[in-house]
């Protein structure tokens, strides 16, 4: 996964829940259908767990992994250290990158990317003539986890920390706009959204999964350690009142994603 002028992520707490979030990336390459694939490029390829997957997938193609944060590559070379990896922010890399792929690839890294009218077809330009383009991205902008950090920031009592422009927020729309973008270009496309239901074991997890993801702008943007620790108290208390328990005391934790694989 790519987050591009994004610094500090951290590996360890990303793969906290490493099932959770490889099960799309399995799921988009389970349905991309192409007969030959001899060179895939994985676009935010995070420590390397979708990497993985795509060589799992296709075990006789060669493998390029690429992403922005220096953490993650690192951690995807000591993983994975015969792997092909390229430390670069996917605009720069689309923009510089000449080689065509049989699979242009990329799981839960596109929405920190802005501009996808832009970005979109010259990611699919990258695909080679009889391959695709696979993406898959987060829909859940709206939903209570997300939601509940953007009107966090924008209350009084933090709004000091969150300037306009200070915390990058994801990018995506829905399946209507990204057929409309692609479907001149593309000999076929094929787009569904899934809604994974998570089973969390309290509302702490799902702090969690968002300290890998989401909320890291959050907290960067906030400057002293102490409030940093109130923010996260805060957010955990409107989680649970989001989220409450079922009987057995989990919770379940609704994640909606989109897919797309245009076919070149």
């Amino acid at each position: 996964m790519s987050r591009p002028e994004m610094a500090g992520w951290n590996p360890e707490q990303y793969l906290k829940f490493s099932e959770e979030r490889t099960q799309p990336c399995r799921d988009l390459a389970a349905r991309v259908s192409l007969p030959n694939v001899h060179h895939v490029v994985d676009l935010g390829c995070g420590p390397g767990n979708s990497t993985q997957v795509l060589a799992e997938r296709w075990p006789d193609a060669e493998i390029t992994g690429v992403d922005s944060a220096a953490e993650m590559i690192n951690a995807a070379i000591e993983a994975h250290p015969r792997g092909r990896w390229i430390l670069s922010d996917i605009v720069k890399w689309t923009a510089e990158e000449e080689q065509q792929f049989d699979v242009v690839f990329s799981n839960a890294a596109l929405q920190w990317l802005p501009d996808h009218t832009a970005l979109y077809p010259k990611l699919f330009a990258r695909a080679a003539v009889g391959g695709a383009l696979a993406i898959q991205i987060p829909s859940s902008f709206d939903r209570p986890a997300h939601r509940l950090l953007r009107e966090m920031a924008a209350s009084l009592g933090w709004r000091r920390w969150f300037p306009t422009g200070r915390v990058k927020n994801w990018h995506s729309h829905d399946s209507g706009f990204y057929y409309d973008l692609l479907a001149p270009v593309a000999a076929r496309i094929e787009l569904w959204e899934t809604e994974y239901i998570h089973v969390m074991p309290n509302a702490e997890a799902v702090v969690e999964w968002y300290k890998g993801t989401g909320m890291r702008a959050y907290l960067q943007a906030i400057e002293e350690e102490p409030e940093r620790a109130r923010f996260i108290a805060e957010y955990l208390e409107k989680i649970r009142t989001a989220y409450p328990p079922r009987p057995d005391g989990r919770i379940l934790f609704p994640f909606l994603r989109i897919f797309v694989i245009a076919y070149r």
